[in-house]
């Protein structure tokens, strides 16, 4: 009733005060309409600027409620219309007219001086073609004729423009441009259509049209000369070769070309026209190689030729970045890497299909990083360019020497070097806040792990269910290149959570906890790996080492105990590493996503133990107390006791898990499932071991009988917990266990017990019922006040 109280007078407070304030509001509109009031009544004539501004002023600075109970009689004198209009033109002015005349004018200047004179240059040149075509066709004209006179309308155009350029410049351009483009398609005519020039000549008379193109370019300084040019000069080359070995005139002719695009690079800063000239030269090549390349003819001819282009665009890339000065930027990114890595692909090609080849792969791929490395060496000595462009190429010495181990090395000399190579990018990107070598380290990273994965696969003792491994435990190269690679993957982590080091990347603090999550992840799975595997060869070695061979029979034998031995104490290790990782967590890290992650990996892993683990376990006492093998292969009670060991490691895991619920590492489902989770763990192993010692005993086939006493009594047990705890959901868990024993009698055991069985587990159940219900009648005031509380 206190609280009740405080609360009342609070809000009795409350509206005393929201009273005397509406008193207060209400005082101050009556006085600001006897004001008005005063002033209308004044005088009748319309009120000066001046007042008007401050009655607006004020009529704009009152609440909207109090404006809405004042009634100003004549509002026509008030607020006369002039006066609106002079208050309107005060806050607001007339936007200003968009100037008509100046945007038709510029619009009418851009398609008469530049759109209609690239549009009459096209229908010219169409008309040109139409025409020669129809006297073509229609035998006017003999062949050399129509050669000299397209020679002649394409000249002329180029007089025309030359003499038009003093004043036209923009229309002398185009002419020209259209006049080089007839002259490439007539001196392709004249040589492939008609014959009239021998393949020589026509390219001899193209290399002076290109050059002629490249220096009227550069004279008008107009970049769409030579962008028609090159279109035209490329576009030719592909009909030039005749098949006939005449590969050489044609990537000759495009080396020329592009040597052209190499002096329109340090003249002018025309990078369009490069990357015309980049992507026409590898399409032609790609598809000559296709379509017409022979490994006997053209091995040496086309190795040569990519090398050109590659050098070329190379040479022409960075003669943008040194001639302008220019920053590194992402288009740049894009080209040297496609350049690099068109070349080397199709040098890969030329050599894995070419006669013993495949020798000098590796060879060629550090070749490749050699160049590289020059480069980035001599822009380092001379500081010809910004440090990221360096970057970048010796970036790519390190992508090719990353590439190149693979393709000459095999198996865990890849892993090694490539974890090394990560490491090393990685430490370079961070301290040295270089983003290429970062963002490469994640790339590196990722291809050293699938290659360890790939090792762990071609090192796997079974293929095809027969053992092949015969490398010593703890003693082999797969096992130290696993803990070279978990050392490198620790420097990788001990720097990525240095906060004196943080990313060069722009990216949220979450994103970067989860790259170091994955990192640490993937270093706790390798951990857990490598040790399995050792594990695991132990145990293929002493199977291998089992075999005996039946002369008599002809096939061998095996101790299939190990087997069982191997799965049981994988199992074991399983549970001794989740039980350690689980201490490292709540000692060190103490992360809520590693927590989750192990109580569903113990989860999984007691569940294996519990259907697999035992029935191996049930296999061993079976091979113990009936040997198949005796003369072979011997037992001993180890057999027996090892289960014990076993349970050791079950109980160590959930005995850290209980760690877990007194701190906050675990979720409340989670916490909530762990004690029901423990009893029916705890069920299951009494429930094995009670199956154990009857078939030790030699009473195996009553174990229905056992099991069905057994779940009775520990449902009782689990109810008195429940009260002794105040725990309401162990004690459902218990009454539905016992749902479950009496279903399973009724169901599955009273038909195979024997009248004496039958009558042992009516009574046994019976007695355990009439001791539940006691226990709830002399317990019901503590079992209700907790259910009511």
């Amino acid at each position: 009733m206190t609280v009740n109280t405080d609360q009342l007078n609070n809000l009795l407070a409350r509206l005393n005060s929201l009273t005397r304030r509406q008193e207060s509001f209400a005082k101050e509109i009556n006085e600001l309409r006897d004001e008005m009031r005063k002033i209308t009544n004044s005088t009748d004539q319309a009120p000066s600027n001046k007042q008007t501004e401050v009655t607006q002023s004020e009529s704009e600075n009152r609440p909207e409620n109090a404006v809405k109970q004042i009634i100003i009689p004549k509002p026509a004198q008030v607020y006369p219309p002039t006066i609106r209009l002079n208050v309107q033109t005060k806050y607001t002015q007339e936007p200003k007219k968009p100037d008509n005349k100046n945007i038709s004018r510029n619009l009418e200047r851009i398609i008469g001086e530049n759109l209609i004179s690239k549009i009459g240059i096209i229908i010219l040149i169409l008309g040109v073609a139409i025409g020669t075509k129809y006297a073509i066709e229609h035998d006017l004209i003999s062949p050399l004729t129509r050669i000299i006179l397209g020679y002649m309308v394409g000249g002329s155009l180029l007089c025309f423009a030359i003499k038009l350029k003093k004043k036209y410049d923009n229309f002398s351009a185009v002419l020209l441009s259209g006049g080089m483009a007839i002259l490439y398609f007539i001196t392709f005519a004249a040589y492939n259509f008609f014959g009239l020039i021998p393949q020589v000549l026509a390219f001899a008379l193209m290399v002076v049209f290109t050059v002629f193109t490249v220096l009227a370019s550069l004279n008008y300084n107009k970049q769409v000369i030579a962008h028609i040019g090159l279109v035209g000069a490329y576009g030719v080359p592909f009909l030039l070769s005749d098949g006939s070995g005449s590969a050489v005139v044609l990537f000759s002719y495009m080396v020329l070309l592009n040597i052209g695009i190499l002096v329109l690079a340090f003249r002018k800063y025309w990078k369009p026209l490069n990357y015309v000239a980049f992507t026409l030269t590898w399409i032609i090549f790609v598809s000559w190689y296709l379509s017409a390349y022979q490994a006997t003819n053209h091995f040496a001819i086309a190795f040569l030729f990519i090398f050109l282009f590659f050098v070329s665009f190379y040479i022409t890339f960075l003669a943008y970045k040194l001639s302008q000065k220019e920053r590194f930027e992402r288009t740049d990114l894009i080209l040297i890497l496609a350049n690099s890595f068109i070349f080397y692909g199709i040098g890969y090609s030329l050599l894995d299909n070419y006669q013993n080849g495949e020798q000098f792969l590796g060879l060629f791929t550090l070749g490749n990083a050699i160049l590289h490395f020059v480069i980035s060496a001599v822009i380092y000595k001379q500081k010809l360019a910004d440090w990221n462009l360096f970057y970048l190429i010796s970036g790519l010495v390190l992508i090719f020497i990353a590439i190149a181990i693979p393709v000459q090395l095999d198996g865990n000399w890849v892993t090694l070097l490539w974890a090394g190579q990560a490491a090393l990018l990685f430490w370079i990107g961070r301290t040295k806040k270089v983003k290429v070598y970062e963002g490469l380290s994640y790339a590196i990273m990722f291809l050293a792990y699938l290659s360890l994965f790939q090792d762990w696969i071609q090192s796997s003792n079974y293929i095809t269910g027969h053992i092949i491994s015969t490398s010593l435990p703890f003693i082999n190269i797969q096992f130290l290149s696993s803990v070279l690679f978990m050392a490198s993957f620790s420097f990788i982590l001990r720097l990525s959570q240095n906060s004196n080091y943080p990313s060069v990347f722009i990216i949220q603090k979450d994103m970067l906890r989860n790259i170091s999550g994955l990192i640490s992840g993937l270093l706790l799975l390798t951990l857990y790996v490598t040790f399995f595997r050792e594990i695991s060869t132990i145990f293929d070695q002493s199977y291998l080492h089992s075999a005996i061979t039946k002369n008599t029979e002809g096939y061998s034998i095996h101790d299939d105990s190990i087997i069982y031995f191997k799965t049981v104490w994988l199992i074991n290790y399983s549970l001794l590493y989740l039980s350690a990782l689980c201490l490292f967590n709540i000692k060190k890290t103490q992360s809520d996503l590693l927590s989750k992650t192990i109580s569903i990996l113990s989860i999984l892993v007691v569940f294996i133990f519990l259907t697999l683990g035992l029935h191996f376990l049930d296999n061993l006492r079976g091979n113990y107390l009936r040997p198949t093998q005796p003369t072979y292969y011997s037992t001993s009670i180890f057999y027996i006791l090892f289960r014990y060991i076993s349970f050791v490691f079950v109980a160590l895991i959930c005995m850290i898990h209980s760690i877990y619920l007194k701190g906050n590492l675990i979720n409340y489902k989670l916490k909530a499932a762990f004690p029901i989770l423990l009893h029916i763990t705890i069920l299951w192993l009494l429930s094995s071991e009670l199956i154990n010692w009857m078939d030790i005993a030699g009473s195996s086939k009553s174990y229905k009988l056992g099991i069905t006493i057994l779940w009775g009594i520990y449902s009782l047990t689990m109810i008195v917990l429940g009260i002794w705890k105040k725990d309401k959901s162990l004690r459902i868990a218990a009454i539905v266990l016992f749902g479950i024993t009496l279903a399973k009698l009724f169901l599955y055991d009273i038909a195979s017990l024997t009248p004496i069985s039958k009558t042992i587990v009516l009574v046994s159940l019976g007695i355990l019922l009439l001791i539940i219900s006691f226990l709830y009648t002399k317990y019901k005031h503590l079992i209700f006040n907790e259910d009511e509380n």
